[in-house]
């Protein structure tokens, strides 16, 4: 066993949300731009959420994105996958819920 797998990063928790349950919160404040690691990968058609990629709630005007990563093995094209990771889109204040609006989820 891996005993320096975290499955959030240190600056992150989880808390209760005002949006939906249980939400992704800002232990300390978060610069803008401020990369927080992968939330889901995608092999073929399998697309797999991380840890951290079950708990960020959607909003309308979310404070992060996910940014999509696309990888190739060159030598012998024989896997793809694509990776998305959490990149703030302005400074999180401690204490703030993380949000992005839902790509792949229907809202209901």
């Amino acid at each position: 066993m891996n005993k320096n797998y975290k499955p959030l990063p240190d600056n992150l928790r989880l808390g209760f949300s005002d949006i939906h349950d249980i939400g992704l919160f800002a232990k300390k404040f978060i610069p803008q731009s401020t990369n927080l690691g992968m939330t889901h990968f995608k092999i073929g058609e399998l697309l797999i959420r991380t840890p951290m990629g079950g708990f960020i709630n959607h909003s309308d005007e979310a404070n992060c994105i996910k940014a999509k990563l696309h990888f190739t093995n060159e030598d012998m094209i024989k896997y793809t996958y694509t990776k998305w990771n959490l990149i703030t889109l302005e400074d999180i204040k401690a204490g703030a819920e993380l949000t992005i609006t839902y790509t792949f989820y229907k809202i209901e």
